[in-house]
């Protein structure tokens, strides 16, 4: 475990390798198997293997029975892994903001509720004002 006293370091210790941030993309999305996870990333077993024992252990996933009564086994999302959603979202809203030209098609992260793409994600202060990263420091451990 990273003792590191900043907290992004021990998120992407954890979290900040392609394979995991990719397995908890594809968990959002529904997929629980170990075949459904290597057919959707094309990972190798033995990484897919690893990744998934790392996020079990660090309690991100769990493993249950599979919901069809078969001898597979399936992960799914914790409540502290359903907890990463809005670093799932602000990297997707990054990268279709960054990563994408104009009038490039790319997958859209939709509201059910509503129908419409979720709006801009943004931190916000106590009165509701957007924070910029001039307006916030770090107080570092001494």
């Amino acid at each position: 475990m990273n003792d590191a006293p900043c907290p992004v370091a021990r998120s992407v210790d954890l979290i900040g390798d392609r394979w995991s941030l990719l397995i908890v993309r594809d968990a959002f999305d529904g997929m629980r198997r170990f075949g459904d996870f290597q057919r959707s990333l094309g990972v190798a077993r033995n990484i897919l293997s690893d990744r998934l024992r790392k996020l079990v252990d660090a309690g991100v996933l769990e493993t249950q029975a599979a919901s069809d009564g078969t001898a597979y086994q399936e992960y799914v999302l914790t409540a502290k892994g359903e907890n990463l959603f809005p670093i799932v979202v602000a990297l997707r809203q990054w990268g279709e903001q960054h990563l994408f030209e104009r009038g490039e098609r790319h997958s859209v992260l939709i509201d059910t509720r509503t129908g419409k793409p979720i709006p801009r994600m943004a931190p916000t202060a106590r009165d509701g004002s957007v924070l910029e990263p001039a307006t916030t420091e770090v107080r570092k451990v001494t």
